[in-house]
């Protein structure tokens, strides 16, 4: 795209090739290396105590044994590289899991259990499923930080249209009626962080502000909604007025977080095209990651490392 004559590209951070990952990743040990060293980065350490003193190498390849007081109660306690991971009692080889993992993390909008099935030609679609959302599920947050600075908060609602369900699913609703809500905050060219809630009242959404965003923020940007309206006690918060027309009044604003709201939808609609409640979380979980490590040039690590 140009203007004026300037050359505008968008930002780009080199990801992992599909090239580089054959090279990387041709076998089952070069696997177990990559794995080793991103989730023992200072050595190994026992997933059930955590410690790292006391723990051995035994003969059998890949796997220690820890001789620590609360693990080995008269015997010691036996591990492998994968115990505690997402890849421990599956049948599927590590390289398996990490072809679906780079899959996931390197599709902007994510990538269906459907398509996943047919790529590694896995035995039903159940397996792909399964192997989609255990993913997802280690894409969570452990180090969740409060944001800083300028941050938006906004909700939003999860579900199709009432018109386009079929005959015996209507609801016979209006606006919103039958949609999941989902709240979400993000940090002015920093981090996201996005959850399911029952309803958007305001003890809610008061709850979420006060969790996610640090009280020493510099500003918090909302919509008029009457559920934020306790927030300006607590942190220094301004509204506009989307009702009267209004959408930018100098930085107060929720462009940001309504723009990952449209990447969230555009993924559940355009890739999976339908996300239940129960699953819901997982899938925030999935694109919140994307978007946190986006400018992460190591984000395929990243993700093992919190498995």
């Amino acid at each position: 795209m140009e203007t004026n004559g300037n050359k505008h590209h968008p930002k780009f951070t080199p990801q992992l090739t599909w090239p580089q990952f054959e090279r990387m990743f041709h076998d089952e040990e070069s696997c177990r290396e990559y794995l080793f060293a991103h989730r023992w980065p200072d050595g190994v350490k026992c997933p059930r105590c955590r410690q790292s003193e006391h723990v051995y190498k035994i003969a059998q390849p890949w796997k220690w044994e820890c001789w620590n007081a609360e693990c080995a109660k008269g015997h010691a306690y036996r591990f492998s590289l994968i115990a505690g991971t997402i890849f421990e009692n599956t049948k599927y080889p590590l390289r398996t899991w990490f072809w679906v993992l780079f899959l996931m993390v390197t599709s902007k909008k994510g990538i269906s259990a459907l398509q996943v099935h047919r790529v590694i030609g896995s035995g039903s679609y159940k397996t792909a499923f399964y192997m989609c959302h255990r993913l997802r599920a280690a894409m969570n947050d452990p180090e969740f930080r409060q944001l800083m600075g300028i941050v938006e908060v906004d909700e939003t609602y999860i579900g199709g249209k009432d018109k386009n369900r079929h005959w015996d699913k209507k609801q016979r609703g209006r606006g919103t009626f039958g949609k999941t809500p989902v709240i979400g905050a993000i940090s002015r060219k920093g981090n996201v962080v996005a959850m399911m809630i029952e309803n958007a009242d305001t003890a809610t959404l008061t709850r979420f502000v006060r969790q996610a965003v640090s009280d020493k923020v510099d500003l918090v940007a909302t919509d008029e909604h009457s559920g934020y309206r306790y927030i300006k006690w607590v942190m220094p918060h301004e509204t506009i007025s989307h009702s009267t027309g209004e959408y930018v009044r100098g930085n107060v604003h929720t462009q940001n977080i309504e723009s990952f709201w449209s990447l969230l939808k555009r993924g559940i609609i355009g890739t999976y095209h339908n996300v239940s409640k129960k699953y819901l979380p997982l899938y925030l979980a999935e694109f919140s990651f994307r978007f946190n490590n986006r400018n992460n040039p190591d984000i395929f690590g990243t993700a093992i490392a919190g498995s």
